[in-house]
């Protein structure tokens, strides 16, 4: 089964930035071959369901394997079995409602 999800991973204990952390979470979902679209307080990840909790979880082992005390993670995801739809899907479909003025 195909998802979409919001995921915000939000390393504590490691100071202010966590630029860092975060560029490890996007190597992993890269790596697990997932379309992603980071944004500025998380990052939309599409594919296979299981690859992508997969993923979540790497970061959360990889990012703890660095050092990082403690994670928490917020994720929010949509599943469709009408049609398939990607992540530009729903951003294209929002943009064409705001060209056309409806």
């Amino acid at each position: 089964m195909n998802v979409i999800a919001d995921i915000c991973i939000i390393p504590l204990g490691v100071g202010v930035s966590v630029s860092r952390e975060i560029a490890v979470c996007e190597r992993i979902f890269a790596d697990a071959g997932l379309s992603t679209r980071l944004h500025a307080y998380g990052t939309n990840v599409e594919g296979d369901w299981d690859r992508v909790f997969e993923a979540v979880k790497r970061c959360h082992e990889q990012l703890h394997a660095q050092g990082v005390p403690r994670i928490s993670t917020n994720i929010r995801f949509g599943t469709r079995t009408d049609r398939d739809q990607t992540i530009d899907d729903k951003v294209r479909s929002v943009e064409q409602k705001l060209k056309s003025g409806r």
